[in-house]
């Protein structure tokens, strides 16, 4: 998984705050991210409901397979160690230490079980009401070198810019474990998780060059997260665009 740790002084320049909001896309109602495993046979019904749920526009939908259930006889082909350690943070920040698959995540606030839509809508109804959350106008356009993130100003937030590299879908016939012999289509996967550098606050147009793209990815999100990479915030900020458009 790539990490960028510096910001590259040719990546990013601040812009004037009206540039910044030239363009802007609607705003999401939210980011909700699903921590799955192909070896927990709790999950398809998750990953069903993401799938069903993709289809809002006003929603980012990302599925984040982990790796901490390969042990149990089927390495999971489409986990990430960095996307474990992600829900780890979150859990770390809330102090719960509830960690578990599937676990939905929504809008970096509050987390619910990821089959069970009832919770999730509650939880998008609760976090749009902190201050903050998904407040910040983001949008992505083609650049130069390849895409250019534009964010508003924002007084009294700041955070980390993080780039999602994503695929629409993907199937997987499961040969071992607790799924053995099942079919899984998996929805808008995350295959590169990407923290391009600090946010201050100020309008910002910020060049992402393809380097910083899987690729075999289809579309890209953007997220404006506030804490740190060790104990992700709120989401204050999201944009998605398909590559190639």
């Amino acid at each position: 998984m790539k990490t960028l740790f510096t910001i590259l002084a040719a990546a990013i320049a601040v812009a004037a705050p009206a540039a910044a909001q030239t363009g802007a896309q609607p705003k999401p109602r939210a980011v909700i991210e699903l921590f799955t495993s192909q070896g927990c046979s709790s999950c398809p019904p998750a990953d069903k409901l993401m799938t069903e749920l993709s289809r809002d526009p006003n929603l980012i939908v990302l599925t984040l397979p982990v790796d901490y259930w390969d042990y149990l006889g089927w390495k999971d082909t489409l986990a990430h160690a960095a996307f474990t350690q992600r829900q780890r943070a979150y859990s770390a920040v809330r102090g719960d230490r509830q960690v578990y698959t599937p676990q939905a995540v929504i809008n970096g606030a509050s987390h619910a079980v990821g089959s069970e839509k009832s919770a999730i809508d509650q939880a998008i109804i609760s976090t749009k009401l902190q201050p903050g959350v998904l407040s910040v106008p983001v949008a992505i356009e083609k650049g130069d070198l390849g895409l250019t993130v534009n964010i508003a100003q924002s007084a009294g937030f700041s955070g980390h810019v993080w780039v999602l590299s994503t695929v629409r879908e993907r199937s997987v016939q499961i040969g071992r474990g607790e799924n053995t012999g099942r079919n899984m289509t998996y929805t808008n996967v995350v295959r590169s998780l990407t923290r391009i550098g600090p946010w201050s606050g100020e309008a910002a147009s910020i060049e992402i060059p393809k380097s910083a793209i899987a690729e075999d990815a289809e579309g890209v999100v953007v997220l404006v997260q506030t804490g740190s990479e060790k104990k992700p915030g709120q989401i204050i900020g999201a944009a998605r665009r398909v590559l190639g458009l």
